[in-house]
């Protein structure tokens, strides 16, 4: 946490857009492997949210992948209406 707010690109709260537009990444023995779509086994359930205001998806996967957990599902945020 203390490294997003230090790069300037922490945002707090936005809707997600739908589960099937996810990129989940899972820790496998000691890599980070990346699957088009959310988190999907039935025991998992959302435990917290980050929303970061990156350029792209493969930043964003960057940043997902520094955490101290095993698997992070990312989403685009749903754009806000002006």
């Amino acid at each position: 946490m203390h490294a997003l707010r230090g790069a300037g690109i922490v945002v707090f709260g936005s809707g997600l857009c739908a589960p099937e537009t996810a990129a989940t990444m899972k820790r496998r023995c000691g890599q980070m492997v990346v699957q088009d779509g959310p988190f999907r086994e039935t025991k998992e359930q959302l435990g917290g949210i980050f929303v970061v205001d990156v350029p792209d998806l493969d930043i964003a996967l960057e940043w997902a992948a520094r955490g101290p957990i095993d698997t992070v599902e990312v989403r685009q945020n749903i754009p806000s209406l002006k």
